[in-house]
């Protein structure tokens, strides 16, 4: 193919494949009505096969451009300027806007059971809302059936039948056994995982002990899979719980203060230090607090590979929320760990921004006001989890890139492309590249948004940063190769999302074979010892 031009022959092919994609797709609909809240969704069938994306600032992690990309069948082609085409292409001008990967969510709990209840953004409602707000990609917590990985595995299988964009998996440890063993080499070697969380709060349900911890460490060392960690210092939070209860403070205010920093920073340094002993890389989930920040500064600097996420909450929310006279006001902002104290916010931000912490999550785990109101007289039944996945990509953007925290770049590398690198399926996510998947958002930084419940694309009847406005707005969404948001139209399919399989041994194993043998060489044991005949 010349450099500029397509020729007859793949346009031929190309028109041939397109009217075959049509033709399968013409039976999917959306769900209209379900979730949408009042916007428009339309069948995606329509959207083209071939797009040609015109005069943008193409924006990767590494490296900005002005250039065109060329998109067939739902990979990019090539990207440079000038690009000519023929006839039947889709032709979207993004002069004078960023043209940049999707974004990748890496902490999403979709269809989760917890608390008694069950999240109300399930795979097509979250994902719908993620579209929206430039999301192409998540990946989402599978939690074990009755501590059976491949139970936990194949009941999540069923929950994404009705994806309606590209997601991963990630999958809780809940409990030690051979089985648990055995089940983690199948899910690495077999089903495309490569990260396994360990909860140290949840006491009495997901809660793990230290030995656990240790020998899953472990194992995932040996299958070069990542383990992550929920950091709260579940033991004390139990006794914090107790301590609120016998002070009579029943509302969500004793949510924060039952489970304050401290019990964050212990239990992130003490994952840490375990990691450190097992010499394995370790991911440290919604780091909430400047006391858990600080544990992972002081490991990075030592050279540990240690991987902190913030979550939107965490950088652009503070507690005082949690004080609001009114129930239901305060009850949709509690998760775990908790929203932070003024000043908080501000710290993850400057340590995002200097790379301290290295890539944003959402945590979204979604429950409706009913639902949040099963713990009206006792804070410790309120199911815990905010919205995210549909803001997170505006409110970085606003908080970070336009506040001059850190450069477009970087903001791809934060909310995209680390991601990707982490989970070890880069560059076929999070870049724009020839051969990469044509997971693109055009975002416009003239353009303005505003976060309201009436409009989002959740099942919730609430949202956490509501009312909140900001500058730079994502105007078109392309998953997969299909336009899926444009003109503030939804055009999401059910079941048109793909699982993405991600294999082990990412970059930050690179190195850990010869630090285990300077380790092994720096013990100087054992000795050979004579033994004295009398």
């Amino acid at each position: 193919m010349d450099s500029c031009h397509i020729t007859r022959v793949a346009l031929l092919v190309i028109t041939f494949l397109s009217l075959f994609s049509t033709l399968s797709e013409s039976n999917q609909f959306c769900d209209a009505g379900i979730g949408y809240g009042e916007s428009t969704c339309t069948v995606a069938s329509t959207s083209p096969s071939k797009i040609l994306i015109k005069g943008g600032m193409v924006v990767n992690a590494h490296h900005q451009e002005v250039a065109d990309v060329y998109i067939e069948d739902g990979i990019i082609v090539t990207v440079q300027k000038n690009i000519v085409v023929g006839d039947g292409v889709k032709i979207i001008d993004a002069t004078g806007k960023y043209v940049m990967p999707g974004g990748i969510d890496p902490h999403t709990h979709l269809a989760m059971e917890f608390m008694g209840t069950e999240t109300i953004d399930d795979f097509f409602s979250g994902q719908a809302a993620a579209l929206a707000g430039g999301t192409t990609m998540h990946i989402d917590f599978v939690i074990p059936v009755k501590g059976s990985l491949s139970a936990g595995f194949e009941a999540y299988v069923k929950k994404a039948e009705r994806s309606a964009m590209d997601y991963g998996f990630h999958m809780a440890i809940t409990k030690w056994d051979e089985t648990v063993s055995r089940e983690m080499e199948i899910m690495v070697k077999e089903k495309g995982i490569n990260s396994f969380k360990f909860f140290l709060a949840y006491k009495g349900s997901l809660m793990i002990s230290d030995e656990l911890l240790l020998e899953g460490f472990k194992k995932c060392k040996s299958l070069g899979a990542l383990p992550m960690v929920h950091a709260e210092n579940g033991d004390a939070v139990f006794e914090g719980q107790k301590r609120m209860i016998e002070l009579g403070i029943t509302g969500p205010e004793g949510h924060a203060l039952s489970r304050p920093p401290a019990l964050e920073g212990e239990a992130t340094s003490r994952a840490i230090r375990l990691a450190g002993f097992v010499n394995t890389p370790l991911y440290v989930v919604h780091v909430m607090s400047i006391d858990a920040m600080e544990e992972i500064a002081k490991a990075r600097k030592s050279g540990q590979k240690v991987v902190g996420e913030p979550v939107v909450s965490g950088l652009v929310l503070n507690d005082t929320v949690l004080w609001d006279p009114d129930f239901q006001t305060a009850a949709k902002f509690v998760m775990s760990p908790p929203i932070r104290a003024p000043g908080h916010g501000k710290a993850l931000q400057a340590a995002l921004s200097t790379g301290v912490l290295q890539l944003v999550g959402t945590d979204h785990c979604t429950f409706n006001s009913t639902q949040k109101a099963l713990g009206i007289d006792d804070f410790r039944k309120i199911p815990n989890g905010v919205n995210g996945l549909e803001e997170r990509m505006h409110l970085v953007w606003d908080t970070m890139v336009v506040s001059g925290q850190i450069s477009v770049t970087d903001f791809v590398r934060v909310t995209s492309t680390e991601c990707a690198r982490i989970f070890n399926i880069y560059p076929r996510k999070g870049a724009i590249l020839a051969g990469s998947d044509a997971d693109i958002i055009i975002l416009n930084p003239n353009s303005s948004f505003h976060i309201s419940s009436n409009s989002h694309h959740s099942r919730s009847d609430t949202n956490v940063y509501e009312g909140r406005r900001g500058k730079g707005k994502v105007e078109v969404t392309i998953a997969g190769g299909k336009i899926v948001w444009e003109n503030d139209e939804l055009k999401a399919v059910p079941g048109s999302g793909k699982y993405i399989r991600m294999p082990p041994f990412n970059y930050l194993y690179d190195g850990i074979e010869k630090a285990d043998a300077d380790y092994l060489s720096s013990l100087r044991a054992p000795v050979i010892r004579s033994v004295r005949t009398a």
